[in-house]
């Protein structure tokens, strides 16, 4: 029983925690069916260890699979990388070398002069789907490690030719 309430509980969480990432990003309809299987799994979870209260080790299996169910539907939202990312680069490269590069490997940017405490500076964004987010930060970090480098999930995209390549698919694996 033990492991029964484990399991169900590890992955009624993950399946919360799915759905409650999926509604921050707006797939509401996506959301809405995985919300239904959760609340199967809860119901059929919770059961069990109502009718089984006279055991601690019931209600122990419960609260792990609670707190493992949470890495879990982290771990499979890591794997695959809802949304987009917006990431700002500054860098002394002021020879625009960094954003030509980045555009040959398909990624829209943005840049423009800027100055720091050191001198003059590059500033860029970059916009790009967050399953490439770490190929972005090792391209950047291979042109000039020592770039400064914050990344934040737009809440809206609208216009410029970045949105019409992605859907083009320039953007690749490859890249």
């Amino acid at each position: 029983m033990f492991f029964i309430i484990l399991v169900i509980n590890v992955v009624y969480v993950s399946f919360f925690t799915i759905r409650m990432i999926l509604t921050l990003k707006g797939y509401r309809y996506v959301a809405a069916a995985v919300s239904m299987i959760e609340v199967v799994i809860y119901i059929v979870g919770l059961g069990l260890v109502l009718d089984n209260l006279d055991k601690v080790q019931n209600i122990i299996a419960y609260a792990l699979g609670f707190g493992i169910g949470i890495v879990t539907g982290m771990k499979i939202e890591e794997k695959l990388a809802l949304g987009y990312i917006t990431v700002n680069v500054i860098t002394a490269d002021i020879d625009h070398r960094m954003p030509a590069i980045l555009r040959e490997k398909g990624y829209g940017v943005t840049d423009w002069a800027a100055n720091g405490l050191e001198g003059n500076r590059s500033a860029m964004q970059i916009l790009t789907p967050r399953k490439y987010e770490l190929k972005l930060y090792d391209t950047i970090k291979q042109i000039d490690p020592k770039a400064f480098i914050i990344a934040y999930e737009p809440k809206t995209i609208h216009g410029g030719f970045w949105v019409k390549s992605i859907r083009k698919g320039k953007l690749s694996d490859d890249s």
